[in-house]
Order: structure tokens, then C-alpha cells, then sequence
């Protein structure tokens, strides 16, 4: 794997693979350099590595980058993005060199960090050190838990997952929860390679950084093995092994960072600039390589992966004739696992169901998710230990255990950020539809992998619940004030705050609905009455994001309210009538929604002139953007306290009667 050795012989005279190291290698730096921008130093290390995955290891075939059963590679130090592509570029996928010259630039496929759905091979977005590792460990359980989905005698899905990680993605604690949960779960195909560099941005990683991992991820089940990491026997060895375990495995390579590069190997110089037109030259020369042009691929370097596409076209011709040979059953399990289905008529069947009782929204959206997964097979999930209080649990199935992946609900554990990432995991694999859950609050434990679901534009659903200050007793530590609007703040990730019963079904609707992003539920644990719609009230407007609840000819103000507080906002304007004001009440569950239609149907719900407040238990501040800076706000800008919720509502003036006069004050 040619090491840290000074390379005399002809580029020509080396074998394939040393050509496809050394390639992968320059290309990286050169990619660095022309940018002016990144991280040379672990693409340098690891170069090796990633091509030995890739060459003897990996299922792949960049011709089918889509192909159900191929295996996954994930690089989790999504610093060294320009390694990945590299190998992506070397290995056949559709990645030009002149996509190579365009790194961290406009427009291009090779952004700073891997974004998913830039290019195929790219798995999933990383950069958020942490993330990569554990969407890994969601994308090796969706393959366990597809395994059980379909067969022909012998599992129809049976991918690895292998992964790259750096000691920074090991010292998140994202990461620690998600490899408690793979060990836990004994996910025998997943495959991580730590690069134990000793090396950070700011020094040595041992000055932050000096815990025993070998006995860490013991202690947390899985195998572990150590390798020096520019031994290409001894990789290669390990990962052989690796895939015979019946734990999920882990491999630290002790690498040297920016391995050759005289004056900056073996430190942070290496890790987060180029290094320099100078030490690339002297590093080029040391191994042998020419210094121009850049971005230079000897021919050998391609041929070095021609044997791992021979064998695995041969792989996806045998399993295509095995999905081929399916009998009409298991071709229509298949068919439901590749290609989850939401029928066309849920919101339809969701309201018929819905009924009108008084009821916590928790609890509304848990008799309904019952309707939803009877529907749509695909759905999956849990809670971080709160499914009894999230009323999530999907009745009639079977939980996940080490070894029982059939079923489909997941025991999280009190692992919210762990949580999170491994949901994107699921998502990923293109064969389920997730959803995890918790009380609102703890939401910001799982805000990185909720933006990255955004970013990515993939479907993950968050049943959230105690979603305000009327949860009451709990206190300020768990009632949530800045949280709806923090998350309404991410662009992509749409908040349904539903009234009750009927609007807990358009919340399930719309984000089954949604095949281009996440979406999160604000649900009540106090009762809430079932609201009453005006005649010829169209189920669809619910998905507008607002709709009008209740109207007037010529109202004074209009009063727009999400979830608990609508019912509040109708008695409020009864008592605004009793004094001569009239008032339009609606009712806007979904905010993103609302702001993406058209200009005419939003003046439609709120029209231009009228006054507007807005009712809800949270912030107020944003409500301003809708409402003007004329606007009446009705919320709560401090915490909360620990007392009964009607307690709360008096103490903090937010009761149809304050509310009432606040508006009549503003009004005059």
C-alpha cells in the first residue's frame, strides 16, 4: 500500500492497485490545492483504505447506483469529501475529473462535504462529524430488518455497510449512543474503520482525547481488531475477518496523516489547508509522481477495479435473476419494499376515522398512526423510551431485537441523538418510512440530524408531544417555548401543529405525503375539544397549511392559531363579538405550508387591511413576518413553571378572556 516508503520505480512498473492508491491520493491533494480549501491530510491516509474497500470488498456497480442489494460505503469524515471522490471518479461513477477541478466551487458535484443526491455513491450527507457513523448504523439495521421483508429461501437483501471515521466522529456523543444501539442490536453488517491519526484541527488528538476505544466499543459489543492502516495485507485481512463476525465490527488503523508530505506528516498542518504548492511538489517527488499536470490518472489506476466490476456485475446478474424468479407473493413483498406506498385516498380514510371526542392530540395521533401503519407497511419507528407517554407504539407488531428483525418498532432508548441520525439511516435505504419521538423539548438533542433530513430532502417523521407551557407540573425544563419556531426556522422541515382529532390526520397525511423532506408533529398532552368546521368544510384545505375555521362578513381582526389554542381562538372571538368586534378565526397547523402558497390564496385566508394576532404557546417575535409589525401577539416569550396548566394559563394571560382584551386594547 506503499506506505510512507519513498517510490523510485516507474509509475508504470507498479501494480494496478498501488496506481489506484497513488491516484486517489494526488487527485485529493491536487483537489485541495486547486481550491485553495479543505483537508489534504486524511484523504492522504486513507487513500489506501478506500481503495481496498472498494477494489476486493464492496458490492457496487456504478452502472446501477441505485441497485437495492448493493453494499454501502459511508465516509463519515466527510472533511476528507475530495477521498470519496476520488475513488467514486477512479471506480466509474459518472464523476469527471473536470468535477474533481471544480471542488468546493459553484455549481459543481463535489461540494466542501459529501451532499446526498450531488452524485451517485454518495450515501448520505456528512460534515457534522458523528452523523456518518451513525446514519451507518440505521442503514446496516434497515438492511437487517429488509432481510425479513422478502426471500427466496435466502434473505433477498444482505448489504454490508462499511464506514470511515475519524477520532472526531468518535469523540461526538451522537456516536457513542448510535454504536451502543448497533452493538446492542448485534448488527453483524456493519463494518467501521477507525483512522486513529492522532491528529486534530487544533494538535494532537491525545490532548483531548485519551480514552481506552478498544475497550469502549468492547464493552459496547462489538468486535474489535488493530491494524497498521498502510499495510494493505493486513487491511485487507481485517476486513475479511470483519465480515465473518456476528457483531458489528470495528477496525482501528493507526494511519499517519498526510503521509509523505515531508515537513507536514504526522501533524495538524496536514488536516485543515492545502499544503502548499511547495510541499505538494516535494510529496509528488517523494513517491514518484508527476508533478504536472495535476489531477494526472495513470491507466493501471482505473484497471486496478476492472476484477471488482467483473464479479460484482456477475452478483447483480445472479441476484436479478433470483428477483426475477420471485413468485407473484414475493414479488409484491419486494415490490413493497422497494417502493413504499402511501395511498393516494390516506387523508380520505385518516378523517373518516378521526372523529370529534375532547382528547390529548398525543393521543388523537396515536389512534390514527394505528390506521396509518395498517395502510402503509413501510412505517417504522419508536421513542426514546417515551412511547407510552408518545402514544407511538404500532399495536399488533413485534419489537426489534438482536437477531428478530421483523418487526417494527424500535426501542430507542434514551438516545435522542442517536436517535435522530439513525432515522436518517432508515430513511437512507429507500426501504421505510421512519418516525422517532419524544417530548417536544428534547427535539434540541436531535436538532444536527433533523437539519441534515432536511438538507437531504429525505422523508422522517417526528411525532413530538408535550408541545407547550399547558403540559404544566414538569416545569420550565420541560415545557418548550422557543422550539416550534426554532424548527419552523429550518428550511425544509415542516412543523403540523394539529387542533385536534381531524387535524392529526391531515398531520399523518401530509408527511406521507412528503417524499422531499421531514416532518415534525407538535402534539398536546392536555385535552382538547374537537373543533366544529363550517358547512362543506374540504378536508384538502388542511394540507394548505390554514384554512378558515370560522368567519365573518367584514371582520376587524383576524385571529390565527395552531394546535391547543385554536379552540381557545374561537371562544375568543365569540367574546370579541359580545363587544362589538368581529373576528375571522383560522386555523394554520402547518406555517411552512401556509407560506408556500401562492400569493392570491394566502390573501384568500388572511386578507390585505384586516388586522391580525396570533394565538399560540410559544415565542412570538416570528409571528411578526405573518401578522406585521402592527400584529397582536398572544404567546409566551419567558419559560414556564411548574403548577397545573389552568394555573399557568391565568398567570400568564393566556386565556380566551385576556386574550379578548388584549385584542380589544389593540383594536381601540
Amino acid at each position: 500500500m506503499l506506505g510512507g516508503r519513498p517510490v523510485t520505480t516507474e509509475i508504470s512498473a507498479l501494480s494496478p492497485f498501488d496506481q489506484a492508491v497513488l491516484a486517489a491520493r494526488f487527485l485529493s491533494v491536487d483537489g485541495v490545492e486547486q481550491a485553495n480549501s479543505g483537508h489534504p491530510g486524511t484523504p492522504m491516509a486513507l487513500a489506501g483504505i478506500a481503495v481496498e474497500i472498494f477494489a476486493n470488498h464492496l458490492r457496487f456497480l456504478p452502472g446501477e447506483p441505485a441497485w437495492p442489494n448493493r453494499d454501502r460505503f459511508v465516509l463519515s469524515c466527510g472533511h476528507a469529501s475530495m477521498l470519496l471522490y476520488s475513488v467514486l471518479h477512479l471506480t466509474g461513477y459518472p464523476l469527471t475529473t473536470d468535477d474533481l477541478r471544480g471542488f468546493r466551487q459553484w455549481g459543481t458535484k463535489t461540494a466542501g462535504h459529501p451532499e446526498y443526491g450531488h452524485a451517485p455513491g454518495i450515501e448520505t450527507t456528512t460534515g457534522p462529524l458523528g452523523q456518518g457513523i451513525s446514519n451507518s448504523v440505521g442503514l446496516a439495521l434497515a438492511g437487517k430488518m429488509a432481510a425479513t421483508r422478502v426471500s427466496d429461501g435466502a434473505p433477498l437483501i444482505d448489504y454490508k455497510v462499511y464506514a470511515l471515521a475519524s477520532d472526531g466522529d468518535l469523540m461526538e456523543g451522537v456516536a457513542y449512543e448510535a454504536c451502543s444501539l448497533a452493538g446492542h442490536l448485534k448488527l453483524d453488517n456493519l463494518i467501521v474503520i477507525y483512522d486513529a491519526n492522532n491528529i486534530t484541527i487544533d494538535g494532537k488528538a491525545e490532548d483531548s482525547f485519551t480514552e481506552n476505544v478498544d475497550q469502549r466499543f468492547t464493552a459496547q459489543g462489538w468486535t474489535v481488531q488493530h491494524v497498521d492502516g498502510h499495510d494493505e495485507r493486513a487491511v485487507h485481512s481485517a476486513i475479511e475477518k470483519a465480515k465473518t463476525a456476528d457483531r458489528p465490527a470495528l477496525i482501528i488503523a493507526k494511519t499517519h496523516i498526510g503521509i509523505g508530505a515531508p515537513t507536514k506528516q504526522d501533524t495538524s498542518g496536514a488536516h485543515g489547508a492545502p499544503l502548499g504548492k511547495a510541499e505538494v511538489e516535494a510529496t509528488k517527488k517523494a513517491f514518484g509522481w508527476p508533478v504536472e499536470p495535476t489531477f494526472y490518472v495513470p491507466p493501471g489506476a482505473y484497471a486496478a477495479f476492472k476484477p471488482a466490476h467483473e464479479r460484482n456485475l456477475a452478483l447483480y446478474q445472479q441476484w436479478q435473476a433470483r428477483v426475477a424468479a420471485l413468485s407473484v407473493e414475493q414479488r409484491a413483498q419486494y415490490n413493497a419494499l422497494i417502493t413504499p406506498h402511501v395511498p393516494a385516498d390516506l387523508l380520505q380514510q385518516l378523517v373518516a376515522i378521526a372523529g370529534d371526542k375532547t382528547d390529548a392530540t398525543r393521543s388523537s395521533s396515536g389512534r390514527i398512526q394505528q390506521k396509518v401503519a395498517e395502510l402503509v407497511p413501510s412505517l417504522i419507528g419508536g421513542a426514546a423510551d417515551l412511547a407510552e407517554s408518545t402514544k407511538t407504539w404500532i399495536k399488533g407488531s413485534d419489537a426489534i431485537y438482536a437477531g428478530k428483525y421483523s418487526g417494527r418498532n424500535l426501542n430507542f432508548g434514551i438516545r435522542e441523538h442517536g436517535m435522530g441520525s439513525v432515522l436518517n439511516g432508515l430513511a437512507l435505504s429507500g426501504f421505510f418510512i421512519p418516525f422517532g419521538s419524544t417530548f417536544m423539548i428534547f427535539s434540541d438533542y436531535m436538532r444536527p440530524p433533523m437539519r441534515l433530513a432536511a438538507l437531504m430532502g429525505i422523508r422522517v417523521i417526528y411525532p413530538f408531544t408535550h408541545d407547550s407551557l399547558f403540559l404544566g407540573e414538569d416545569g420550565p425544563t420541560h415545557q418548550p417555548v422557543e422550539q416550534l419556531w426554532s424548527m419552523r426556522l429550518v428550511p425544509n422541515l415542516d412543523v403540523f401543529r394539529p387542533a385536534d382529532a381531524v387535524e392529526c390526520a391531515a398531520a399523518w397525511a401530509y408527511a406521507l405525503g412528503r417524499n422531499d423532506g421531514p416532518t415534525a408533529f407538535a402534539l398536546t398532552r392536555h385535552n382538547v375539544p374537537g373543533l366544529k368546521r363550517p358547512e362543506g368544510f374540504k378536508p384538502e384545505s388542511m394540507l394548505d397549511g390554514a384554512y378558515v375555521l370560522s368567519d365573518v362578513d367584514k371582520p376587524d381582526v383576524v385571529i390565527i392559531a395552531t394546535g391547543s389554542e385554536v379552540s381557545e381562538a374561537v371562544v375568543t372571538a365569540e367574546l370579541l363579538a359580545q363587544s362589538g368586534k368581529k373576528a375571522r378565526v383560522v386555523s394554520m397547523p402547518c406555517v411552512d405550508a401556509f407560506l408556500r402558497l401562492p400569493r392570491a390564496k394566502q390573501d384568500a385566508i388572511l386578507p390585505p387591511g384586516v388586522r391580525r394576532a396570533s394565538y399560540e404557546l410559544g415565542v412570538t417575535t416570528p409571528w411578526h413576518a405573518i401578522t406585521g409589525l402592527d400584529g397582536i401577539a398572544i404567546g409566551v416569550d419567558r419559560f414556564g413553571a411548574s403548577a397545573p396548566y389552568k394555573t399557568l394559563q391565568e398567570k400568564y394571560e393566556l386565556a380566551p378572556a385576556q386574550a379578548a382584551s388584549k385584542i380589544l386594547a389593540a383594536l381601540g
